[in-house]
Order: structure tokens, then sequence, then C-alpha cells
């Protein structure tokens, strides 16, 4: 029982003090470490896979659509 209520208080400590400027600041965020969130990688054309998959599919159906018009 006591092995437990120290490992309770540990744990409890350790998301208090990697949770500090999140529980303590008036506009506390948790960052954004997804590729889409980086402005950086953006510029570069990089984006999460999601979005090269959405857009992969919009360019493919925009082809398709052009292919149906000119028919």
């Amino acid at each position: 029982m006591r092995l437990l209520l120290i490992t309770v208080i540990i744990v409890g400590i350790s998301v208090l003090l990697l949770g500090v400027r999140i529980f303590f600041t008036k506009n506390g965020k948790f960052p954004n470490s997804h590729v889409g969130g980086n402005k950086h990688l953006a510029k570069k054309g990089i984006f999460c896979a999601q979005t090269q998959d959405r857009m992969a599919r919009k360019s493919l159906f925009e082809k398709q659509k052009e292919m149906l018009d000119e028919m």
C-alpha cells in the first residue's frame, strides 16, 4: 500500500510539473506538434499524410471532371 501511495504521488508531481505552463498561464495550450501545424514545413510544401491524400484526391477528381467535360 505504501509503494502504491508513493507511486501515485510521484506520478501526480510529474504530471503537474509537465503541465506547469498549461495549468498556470492564462492562455495555456498544448504545443501543436502535428506536421500540419508547422508553418515552416508548409512553406516547403510538406504536409501531413491526411492533407496530402486530400489534395491528391481533389486533383484526381478535378482531372476526372475535366475528362468527362471533354467528352
